[in-house]
């Protein structure tokens, strides 16, 4: 696969503020685990293997365990989620491929029963945030592992 455009060149003030939304992230209420979850999950959705690689190997790096990563696209069938991470996997899909008529009120007060107002405002920033990247990334086919060294990527001994 050979990039089209290298975004981060292109746009740097763009790419900036994507980069501070991400940043912001790690300030939310949302645990990091959860997060490597919707991040894995939008991804594997919107077909981003730069996305789906990187956050692949930082949850690795950040302890999460093998058989979790590769049971994230079958969550639904899956015991090794909790309550928690169920609901902001379902919310992460909804918000991902949003419906023709919107997000209905029964998955709402779903995924409302997991996380407070605050908690769930912060997590759809950041499945909005992963989305964003999924977007940009797909577009211009930014190669999978390309960022490894740059992002210290390569502790996770994936590569």
């Amino acid at each position: 696969m050979t990039e089209r455009i290298n975004y981060m060149k292109e746009s740097p003030e763009f790419f900036k503020k994507l980069m501070e939304l991400s940043m912001q992230e790690k300030e939310s209420t949302i645990e990091e685990s959860i997060r490597h979850l919707v991040h894995i999950r939008a991804s594997q959705m919107n077909g981003c293997g730069f996305c789906f690689d990187m956050h692949v190997k930082e949850a690795k790096m950040h302890g999460e365990r093998e058989l979790r990563l590769y049971h994230i696209a079958i969550w639904r069938e899956s015991t090794l989620f909790s309550p928690r991470e169920r609901a902001a996997l379902a919310w992460t899909e909804i918000l991902t491929k949003i419906p023709e008529h919107g997000v209905p009120d029964d998955m709402y007060d779903r995924v409302r029963g997991q996380f407070s107002e605050k908690e769930l405002s912060d997590l759809t920033f950041s499945i909005m945030g992963i989305n964003a990247w999924n977007r940009i990334n797909v577009a211009f086919k930014t190669v999978p592992g390309s960022a490894d060294k740059a992002y210290g990527l390569t502790k996770a001994g994936l590569s």
